[in-house]
């Protein structure tokens, strides 16, 4: 019983930390995306759209958004 509680503890404790990650992460990547549009990158810009996406999916797997 007291492994169970552990692990629910450890699991919320884990997702808060990856939530925080990808929030710093989805700036980082909102910042290439405006260097890439700036520049006119469209190789940039596609590579940012798709990782922003797959951060979007994770947030929303975490419950984060």
């Amino acid at each position: 019983m007291q492994y169970l509680m552990n692990s629910a503890s450890g699991r919320k404790k884990f997702e808060k930390e990856r939530t925080a990650v990808l929030r710093l992460e989805l700036d980082y990547e909102l910042a290439m995306l405006y260097e890439a549009i700036q520049e006119n990158n469209e190789k940039q810009k596609t590579k940012s759209k798709e990782r922003l996406e797959k951060i979007r999916s994770e947030l929303l797997t975490l419950k984060a958004l």
